[in-house]
């Protein structure tokens, strides 16, 4: 009897506890649907009608007949191309240099590849301005210097397409250069080996087993390539309005400039978004279609060529590749922050601290953008890691009907890029009932929504980690799904939803392509400050700002890589 009263006490007990798994799980699933939903609903809407409502075709029409749109997607699709194939003549043999020789420092290389991937492409496009302006661009300076070249000629021009091509490629092929040498890092040299016994040379074995094998990888990394370099707003604004060329993504901007066309901008952005679904389409088949197995146990670890003779041509090759991205706009960047003039070279005797001064105690917009950026990055990592904490829960454990559904919209907005989302929550919350246009909430909103896929990965992976049955046991003893998700599996989980957390929070802090379409003068974020500055061509200022964000963006990765267990690798989306 003794026994039966306490067990009998504590059914009672739970007869009366109020479970709130489901109203709550609810939520977030709706949570859910009305960030993705919502503004592709109301973009297609928007792109079919004309400025009385009616329905119409004529938005599409004139994307087609005008030249004003023509050129821009001509010049979009150029871009793409050129700097897909850029990329791919650079990473795939850098990729193999670092994956399957004996080249030394090849971590301290990856770290560096690292480096220019997390560089935002628009403070990128800052720094190589300051480097190759026609006239006032510091490698003109020196060209000038050295060859004795009069005041009007210069050896680079950045304001012009070819330009714009190369720094779009610098901070593009990174995505290549990683696909390559993980599959490379994958292909076990037992197959190389099978090939050399068969009598196949050095060339046929490369021809016959490594290439093919690598090859999706490398068509996958194209594709990447293609449809980041398609879908940048930060660079060709910097660099291809000044040359006075428009790319698609400027142009959507631009139809938001007085007088507003959000119609046409609506139908100028449907273009991406299908293109960005069919080459993240092409890309899944690509890398799903093709493998390999290794058939009765490991693989043996590849086998390094040795380079010989080829040792420095290959290390001066991958020198040049880093300085285009890392080591040259670096420079660029610490020598327009303490320089009295951004394009002068600073010495020992003109350094000073004008420009970091100026940024943070005079510039009356620092303190709002960065008081903006730090809130909106800490609410958007800790609500988007729980957003995407539970709806991993769901899908992984497969707790609800549809939840294939749900992973889908989970991952859906990595198809959508940044310029097209300002667009379509632009037109979701500019009406009523829901007004935030011009409030924090829009931002949060559009940042949750664009890092939701990369925490939806990270944290689905994890949940594949942790056995079920623990939360069964949980559950037997009379926890709810939530509190067991809280109290057994969150706590298992908690080295990658730390690391989901900090790389939000730096993803959050360089979006730039959403949050130029969704800004107001009380709502201005550190990125766009960048982009106002540019436009007065405060580059001093700027390039304080630019270094602040690499410093804290470098610690934030640094600390998340240090965290004992954590492997897993989050994608950062640039701008």
């Amino acid at each position: 009897m003794t026994i039966a009263l306490p067990a009998q006490q504590m059914a009672e007990r739970r007869s009366f506890k109020i479970d709130f798994t489901w109203p709550v799980l609810i939520g977030f699933i709706a949570l859910l649907c009305v960030l993705i939903i919502l503004p592709m609903g109301w973009l297609v809407y928007y792109s079919l009608v004309d400025q009385d409502g009616a329905f119409t075709f004529a938005n599409f029409r004139q994307l087609v007949d005008d030249p004003v749109f023509l050129e821009p997607m001509m010049t979009t699709v150029i871009i793409a191309v050129c700097s897909s194939i850029a990329c791919c003549v650079v990473a795939a043999p850098m990729g193999w240099l670092v994956a399957r020789t004996d080249m030394p420092m090849t971590k301290l290389i990856r770290a560096l590849v690292t480096a220019s991937f997390v560089t935002p492409p628009f403070l990128g496009a800052v720094a190589w301005e300051i480097l190759a302006a026609p006239n006032s661009g510091l490698l003109n300076k020196l060209y000038r210097v050295v060859t004795g070249a009069p005041m009007d000629e210069y050896l680079l021009d950045i304001y012009t397409l070819p330009g714009l091509i190369f720094v779009i490629s610098c901070y593009t092929f990174p995505y290549v250069f990683v696909l390559i040498a993980n599959a490379l890092d994958r292909i076990p040299s037992d197959l190389e080996d099978a090939s050399a016994i068969l009598g196949g040379g050095a060339w046929t074995t490369a021809r016959r087993v490594t290439i093919p094998l690598a090859l999706p990888a490398l068509l996958a990394g194209a594709l990447i390539a293609f449809l980041q370099a398609m879908i940048l707003f930060g660079s060709p604004a910097i660099l291809a309005l000044p040359a006075g060329f428009h790319t698609m993504t400027t142009k959507i901007w631009s139809l938001f400039q007085y007088p507003p066309k959000p119609e046409l901008a609506a139908a100028a952005s449907l273009p991406l978004l299908i293109i960005t679904v069919i080459l993240l389409r092409g890309q899944a088949m690509i890398l799903g279609r093709k493998g390999y197995t290794v058939v009765g146990g490991k693989g043996a670890e590849p086998r390094l060529i040795k380079l010989g003779w080829w040792l420095v041509p290959a290390m001066t090759f991958v020198t040049i590749v880093l300085m285009l991205p890392v080591f040259l706009p670096y420079f660029a960047l610490f020598n327009a922050a303490f320089s009295p003039i951004a394009t002068t070279l600073v010495t020992p005797w003109n350094a000073t601290m004008h420009n970091v001064w100026f940024t943070f105690f005079e510039l009356s917009s620092t303190k709002t953008a960065l008081k903006n950026t730090f809130m909106l990055g800490a609410m958007s990592a800790t609500l988007g890691t729980l957003l995407a904490l539970v709806i991993s829960y769901l899908t992984a454990r497969q707790a609800v009907r549809g939840h294939r559904i749900l992973a889908f919209l989970a991952t859906a907005p990595i198809a959508i890029p940044g310029i097209v989302l300002g667009v379509g929550l632009f037109l979701s919350y500019t009406r009523p009932p829901l007004v935030l246009y011009g409030t924090i909430w829009i931002l949060l909103i559009a940042y949750i929504t664009i890092e939701l896929p990369a925490a939806y990965q990270q944290l689905q992976s994890a949940f594949k980690s942790v056995h079920p049955e623990l939360e069964e046991a949980s559950r037997m003893l009379g926890a709810t799904r939530l509190r067991a998700l809280r109290d057994i599996t969150a706590p298992l989980l908690k080295t990658s939803v730390l690391a989901t957390w900090c790389f939000i929070f730096v993803s959050t802090i360089r979006e730039l392509s959403a949050a130029v379409m969704l800004f107001t003068s009380e709502t201005k974020v550190v990125s766009v400050l960048i982009f106002d500055l540019k436009e007065s061509g405060d580059l001093g200022a700027i390039s304080v700002l630019g270094l602040s964000m690499l410093i804290l963006t470098f610690a934030v990765v640094i600390g998340v890589s240090r965290i004992p267990g954590f492997g897993g690798g989050t994608r950062l989306r640039n701008t």
